[in-house]
């Protein structure tokens, strides 16, 4: 099947799908830091509360620190900083030029469930590498979970991109590396991709 020509739409996650990401790096760091069950209170599957706020908006990076303090006793914002960011890992060139040639002929979006922290690290590396503020030059719009205050799964979320976009939900298509993303789109009517581990953009689309 060529999806770009089946389906007019398509909503990319970003982390796992565009950026390359290792949760356990983030784990490593946080037991560093004395947090050795990192994993028990976040994962891709489920996490503390504390993090649903911090994606929701609902925490300020102050406050999240704070609450990490709680596991981990003393350490700097720059450590809190550093281990949580230790997750965000490289965005291959050949990803971005793809994207540029999808967007010539399909209607391209992003939604991402993310926080102030980490926008700002990936969103200064991407305009490092590449001189573009890549959330507005290569999508038609950028959808993350801080500053809407809803974050993946929740139908609502999916809602608010076909609503404000004016799309047809048959045509379009949601591509994420979390299966519990890829459920709730689906409870919504949104066709789906789910990028398997070792998978890549590059292989869902054949240019």
């Amino acid at each position: 099947m060529e999806i770009s020509t089946t389906f007019k739409n398509i909503i990319f996650d970003f982390g796992g799908v565009i950026l390359n990401i290792d949760y356990r790096l983030t784990e490593q760091a946080f037991a560093k830091l004395g947090l050795r069950d990192f994993e028990k209170i976040h994962s891709q599957k489920a996490q503390e509360e504390i993090f649903n706020a911090f994606e929701t908006g609902m925490l300020s990076p102050g406050q999240f620190r704070e609450e990490i303090r709680k596991y981990i006793g003393s350490a700097t914002d720059n450590q809190i900083d550093a281990a949580w960011n230790s997750m965000l890992l490289d965005l291959p060139a050949e990803r971005i030029v793809l994207l540029d040639k999808l967007k010539k002929s399909n209607r391209i979006f992003l939604l991402s469930n993310t926080n102030q922290i980490h926008f700002r690290s990936f969103s200064a590396y991407m305009e490092n590498k590449f001189k573009r503020n890549i959330f507005s030059d290569v999508f038609e719009k950028a959808y993350v979970s801080h500053e809407v205050h809803m974050r993946k799964p929740g139908a609502e979320i999916f809602e608010l991109v076909v609503r404000e976009n004016k799309l047809i939900k048959e045509e379009t298509l949601f591509i994420d590396d979390s299966i519990q993303n890829i459920e709730g789109a689906k409870k919504i009517g949104l066709n789906t991709v789910f990028l398997e581990q070792g998978k890549t953009i590059l292989d869902v689309f054949d240019f």
